[in-house]
């Protein structure tokens, strides 16, 4: 069942994504994900946040479809990889949507987002924070865990693993 709240999450996708698949191993089932966090947190919106990468269009569709909301970056490339950091992004939405949400779910385990959760937290604007991984998880977000909800994927996989076709 549903819960009533209208709650908003906010996602840092690339650390949620390397957090689960690199670190543990598994893939995310994202429809599962954005069922839970209806359910369980009453989000009403949920923001994934980044890089835009033109060939990735399917997959952004994909996650729209899935009811997503999607925010993106321009993609700087590197030898590497892309780069796409979204940090500044997320703390801006979550602030510009402050009034339109009763609480906020912060998705990372990134401890650049500390003040942003500690600042919902203080302001009862908090539902939880969703870790990838207790590995992943910064010190400074395991330093509020004894104020806030904070849950961390790992422990769901049973629920949120994807069985099938990629």
């Amino acid at each position: 069942m549903q819960k009533q709240e209208n709650n908003f999450a906010f996602i840092d996708t690339t650390n949620l994504h390397k957090g689960v698949s690199d670190t543990l191993g598994w893939k995310l089932d994202y429809k599962k994900f954005r069922k839970l966090l209806a359910e369980r947190y009453g989000v009403k919106k949920a923001y994934m946040f980044m890089g835009f990468i033109a060939t990735n269009a399917g997959m952004y569709r994909d996650l729209q479809n899935r009811g997503y909301e999607i925010i993106f970056k321009p993609t700087i490339p590197t030898e590497k990889s892309t780069k796409g950091n979204c940090d500044a992004e997320l703390v801006l939405q979550a602030m510009v949507e402050y009034d339109s949400y009763d609480k906020a779910v912060i998705v990372t385990g990134d401890g650049d987002f500390y003040c942003l959760i500690d600042y919902l937290q203080k302001n009862n604007k908090l539902e939880a924070v969703i870790s990838p991984n207790v590995k992943w998880c910064s010190s400074l977000i395991k330093r509020l865990s004894n104020k806030i909800r904070h849950i961390y994927v790992e422990h769901l996989r049973g629920k949120l693993e994807f069985i099938g076709k990629q």
